[in-house]
């Protein structure tokens, strides 16, 4: 992997490139195409979002750019924030997908799952203990208001909304075997927390999806969340705990009998069907390899039996490992770093963002829209987000 790296830097320096295209290939006939990307459209107030889209936003052209290039069937995007009106959502549609950016074809992507999120809703406590109760650190999810980093499904195959469910709900104390931190200063365990704050804290720092699509050949369940960082926190490790549980859930909720007594949001029970096609995807914020975090639990998801990872990769991550500091000392394979983090100071290259498919369907191609330096759309996906989008072709059985 050292020489890799070396190699990419070497030919960096000499201004040498690869010469694929930056426009991913379409999936073979049969095959649908999968992906996850957090946009980083999350905005600082209320209606932002709509507001910065109606005016004409650059950032939310070069996502639209990307997700043009790369044409997915279904895309899981992170980071944009909710409002129940949908204005953001039909702004994005009509004045991005819909409008070629970049020399790209416009996208249509005509069904849409959205709801509401835990970021922002205020919890009325002190949560992180900063002697207030009113900031965003102390909201059911860290955010400014009520639906900041929010998370949103477009699809070109119909979403069967009464068949989905969410789970945004769940108290993090009600999960199998919950992590809940200790407070460093007391001799309990699991005491980090008020017994006030659990009653109300849920595990999902936004949500946890389970959104049924119908596609040719059956229902694809997306799951679909985004756990918080495992960093920002103290050394009773809160948001590290937190994390590692909102990946948990997903272990349990795809084993047959894992946790019979789990009810969503509609009241529903139980875990997901043992035979059911899924895909799990999103913004995890874990590296099984590099990076914060209880790499352990990520490592045990992809290892799961229900589970294949396809190991997307991409030259551009090979290139801007090599150009970085933090990165270069890191153990794991740059091919697959899917964010693009700071280099002094901070974590380096990660690989965070993941398209797990079910371990029956058969996948065709796999990749992370990475361009390297000199191709086309390079600049874009640096203006676009600090995370690159993700996307895995599949069939059904």
């Amino acid at each position: 992997m050292r020489i890799v790296r070396l190699l990419a830097g070497l030919l960096a320096g000499l201004g040498m490139t690869s010469t694929a295209s930056a426009q991913e290939p379409p999936p073979p006939e049969g095959a649908i195409r999968v992906a996850a990307f957090n946009a980083a459209l999350a905005r600082s107030a209320p209606g932002g979002l709509a507001a910065a889209l109606a005016a004409g936003d650059a950032q939310a052209s070069a996502v639209a750019a990307i997700l043009q290039a790369v044409r997915p069937d279904i895309v899981l995007i992170n980071e944009f924030d909710f409002d129940t009106d949908e204005t953001a959502l039909s702004a994005f549609r009509s004045g991005y997908l819909s409008i070629p950016q970049e020399g790209g074809q416009p996208l249509d992507l005509p069904h849409a799952f959205l709801a509401p999120v835990n970021t922002g809703v205020p919890s009325g406590l002190d949560l992180d203990g900063d002697g207030a109760d009113d900031g965003p650190g102390d909201a059911l999810g860290f955010g400014v208001f009520p639906g900041q980093y929010g998370m949103l499904v477009l699809s070109r195959h119909p979403i069967d909304a009464a068949a989905s469910r969410t789970f945004r709900s769940l108290l993090w104390r009600d999960m199998p075997e919950p992590r809940l931190p200790d407070h460093p200063e007391r001799a309990g365990q699991a005491d980090y927390y008020s017994a006030e704050a659990l009653d109300v804290l849920p595990l999902s720092s936004k949500s946890h999806w389970d959104v049924a699509v119908r596609v040719p050949g059956g229902v694809l369940h997306l799951l679909a969340s985004h756990p918080t960082p495992p960093v920002f926190d103290g050394p009773e490790d809160r948001n590290g705990r937190r994390n590692a549980d909102e990946i948990r859930f997903w272990d349990h909720y795809i084993t047959d009998g894992a946790w019979p007594e789990l009810a969503d949001d509609q009241g529903r029970m139980g875990s997901l069907d043992p035979d059911a096609a899924f895909v799990i995807l999103g913004d995890l914020n874990l590296d099984s390899v590099d990076g914060d975090g209880d790499r352990d639990t990520m490592r045990r998801l992809l290892g799961h039996h229900r589970v294949q990872d396809p190991r997307p990769r991409s030259a551009g991550a090979v290139s801007a490992a090599a150009a970085g500091t933090a990165s270069a000392a890191h153990l794991g394979d740059p091919a697959l770093d899917t964010a693009d983090f700071n280099e002094e100071g901070g974590p380096g290259n990660l690989r965070v963002d993941y398209v797990l498919p079910s371990a029956d369907l058969m996948v065709v191609d796999s990749g992370v829209f990475w361009p390297a330096p000199g191709e086309p759309l390079a600049e874009v996906a640096q203006q676009a987000s600090d995370h690159r989008l993700v996307w895995v072709d599949i069939r059904l059985p």
